[in-house]
């Protein structure tokens, strides 16, 4: 589950609402242990998500660095090469 949680820092364009909201998904179902809660935990699972995608929204916001903004092509690209080779073993 963790491996879908991707680097939104320092892209251009920056992360958007979506991205922030599937990586805060992605943490609290590798917290809870729970791809689908079960209805008595439902609302406790949302909550966690909005307020997870809540910090994280406020840490991007607050980040600040010198390194030039990455491509998001490039970076895609390179992660496709990866699991290429990963794979082609």
């Amino acid at each position: 589950m963790c491996r879908n949680i991707r680097q939104l820092h320092n892209f251009e364009p920056p992360a958007t609402t979506s991205e922030v909201e599937a990586a805060a998904l992605q943490y609290v179902r590798k917290v809870s242990g729970s791809t689908k809660p079960s209805q008595a935990n439902q609302e406790a699972f949302d909550r966690a998500v909005a307020e997870v995608a809540h910090a994280t929204q406020h840490l991007l916001d607050a980040l600040v660095t010198t390194a030039a903004p990455k491509d998001r092509e490039v970076e895609a690209a390179k992660a496709r090469a990866r699991a290429q080779e990963r794979y082609a073993r």
